[in-house]
């Protein structure tokens, strides 16, 4: 299966991600593109996370249930976005086309690629090592881990999003990473012309 932007993490970032580019599906420069989606959800810090402080999220709100939400919200809303779940991806590599992405089960070929899964040093994609540095924005004896990149972009069509890129693990923080990786590649389909997507209540 080959698409133009392959998103690997449904964390924070990654649905964050995926929500806006789903929404750009009637604008002429978006509305062919394949966009799928890798749900690493196993490993994110969401699962066991509760806020509080975040705005526009009832105090009280559970992690977990944001994830489920979220992808639920990606189904019902964005249904052309693919949701791969139950895989791992184990690989990257670049080619004449894009990337070569191999999970623990397929392999998949895209254009664009955007790395959402968490800052931990348990990081095992293959292909990316090259990239590893410790974390800027987090405590030495975390142990934490970011891919090196400038404003997200770690080479071409290469687009790394979340507490990977190098932010800190702030709710807020990684799900404006994972808008700011889509708003970019949306702009990189409309010919470098800076693109956005908003809905507006109609009166």
């Amino acid at each position: 299966m080959s698409f133009d932007v392959l998103i690997i993490g449904a964390g924070a970032a990654g649905l964050s991600c995926a929500l806006v580019l789903g929404s750009a599906k009637d604008k002429p420069f978006a509305k062919d593109k394949k966009i799928g989606i890798i749900a690493h959800q196993k490993t994110s810090h969401l699962q066991t996370a509760l806020f509080n402080n975040v705005l526009g999220l009832k105090p009280g709100t559970l992690g977990e249930d944001i994830l489920k939400n979220g992808t639920q919200q990606l189904k019902d809303l964005y249904p052309h976005v693919t949701q791969i779940d139950n895989e791992k991806v184990t690989r990257i590599e670049k080619n004449t086309d894009g990337f070569r992405i191999t999970t623990n089960k397929n392999e998949y070929s895209s254009k664009v690629v955007v790395i959402a899964v968490g800052y931990t040093n348990l990081f095992t994609i293959k292909g990316l090592e090259n990239y590893i540095e410790p974390h800027p924005r987090a405590a030495k004896e975390k142990d934490r881990i970011w891919l090196k990149n400038t404003d997200h972009l770690i080479e071409d069509n290469l687009y790394v999003a979340g507490t990977l890129a190098g932010w800190r693990s702030q709710f807020a923080i990684a799900s404006g990473s994972g808008a700011h990786v889509a708003t970019d590649i949306l702009t990189l389909w409309n010919g470098g012309k800076h693109t956005k997507v908003h809905d507006k209540v109609i009166v």
